[in-house]
């Protein structure tokens, strides 16, 4: 019975592939031409060239507008970026996000950075850091084509694009009725997968708080959506550092065991003592690598999953498609933790309840240092 319970109809499996926005993994996000490939005007976006200008570009990552970034700059051709942008007076570049597989390949969609203040540290870091910059994450920018893809190759210099800003003013996001039905979707999807991270004691979990606030509204500002994606996409990376420390958890049991039974260390001498692998014994060793392996198997496609998912909803061109899209990431992650908890009880006789002796708790007024390094500080009692 409770394999069938697993089961989905074909009809459901095309109605969930539908509605996956990351159904065809990378390929799902819209990428520039290769900077190694010759131009074509097939190639070229000419579907508007109205309000757009050259700007440089820092392929960085994916990051979420309505939040702020820290940088520290130390190759040369972006020094000579920060310098140029200082000269001319714009102090504004554009980000976006490389091919995971692909050098040289651009996400069509990134963001724009606002340099906010500069300090130059060259002599206190021996020159190894020119300017640590604080930037202010304000639009998205959707970039048409890149103007000197040589300067990928030779490093001289670096890209420079022609990019219109998607500025958000708060009009033109759709129909009325659509928004509210939409934010509507999303108020309750949220609340459903709440209930159930609760329900199953899950290590990483929103508080039941959250539901109450989360933001939805369109434009910018503190009530604004980007504020809750930028939460979500928090929440997203800290799950990947859960599944980190659970892989570890099992190898550490065994090492300190080895520690004490092996090197006759006291549980107070443990946590300073220096290991070396070699020193391990063959089955130790052999487990270190098992370890690395997983982590790499599980985690690599987890944390491009976090990745790819911003990146889609940078994409949505409304603010009515950018609700639609969070919320079937939403969905997605509740008919996950639902499996998840089938095959558990399939196993274990029960569903739910608490599957470690730790549970991790996240106290969102504190700053978490995501996976792309982003400094991103949460609203309070948004998740545990």
């Amino acid at each position: 019975m409770a394999s069938d319970s697993l089961e989905l109809s074909n009809e459901e499996e095309e109605d969930e592939d539908e509605e996956n926005p990351l159904a065809m993994g990378i390929d799902s996000v819209s990428w520039l031409p290769n900077v190694k490939e010759k131009p074509t005007s097939e190639n070229q976006d000419h579907e508007s060239n109205n309000g757009v200008e050259v700007l440089p570009l820092l392929p960085l990552g994916v990051y979420t507008p309505q939040s702020n970034q820290v940088l520290n700059i130390f190759e040369p051709r972006y020094r000579k970026l920060y310098n140029d942008i200082l000269m001319n007076g714009s102090k504004r570049f554009a980000v976006t996000l490389c091919h995971p597989s692909e050098p040289g390949k651009f996400a069509q969609i990134g963001v724009i950075f606002h340099l906010e203040d500069l300090k130059e540290v060259s002599e206190m870091t021996a020159d190894k850091v020119k300017y640590i910059c604080d930037h202010r994450i304000a639009d998205r920018v959707q970039i048409h084509r890149i103007l000197n893809p040589e300067a990928w190759g030779t490093r001289e210099t670096y890209l420079k694009v022609e990019a219109k800003i998607l500025y958000e003013n708060g009009n033109a996001h759709g129909g009325e009725e659509e928004e509210e039905f939409e934010e509507l979707r999303l108020r309750e999807s949220f609340a459903s997968l709440v209930e159930m991270q609760n329900e199953f004691k899950e290590d990483v979990r929103f508080t039941n708080s959250s539901v109450q606030g989360l933001k939805v509204q369109s434009g910018i500002g503190p009530n604004s959506l980007w504020e809750t994606v930028r939460l979500w996409y928090s929440y997203s990376q800290i799950c990947v550092r859960a599944r980190e420390s659970e892989l570890q958890r099992e190898f550490r049991g065994k090492l300190i065991s080895y520690l004490q039974n092996q090197k006759k260390l006291k549980e107070k001498d443990i946590a300073g003592a220096t290991i070396d692998i070699k020193n391990l014994t063959p089955e130790l060793q052999k487990d270190v690598k098992e370890l690395q392996k997983r982590m790499a198997t599980e985690l690599k496609p987890l944390a491009l999953e976090t990745t790819l998912t911003l990146q889609k909803i940078l994409e949505a061109k409304t603010h009515s498609q950018r609700v639609k899209t969070l919320r079937l990431f939403v969905e997605a992650e509740s008919r996950r933790l639902k499996a998840k908890h089938l095959l558990r009880g399939m196993f274990t006789g029960s569903v739910g309840g608490n599957k470690g002796d730790v549970v991790n708790k996240f106290s969102t007024t504190s700053t978490m240092q995501p996976i792309n390094s982003s400094i991103l500080i949460d609203e309070p009692d948004a998740f545990q």
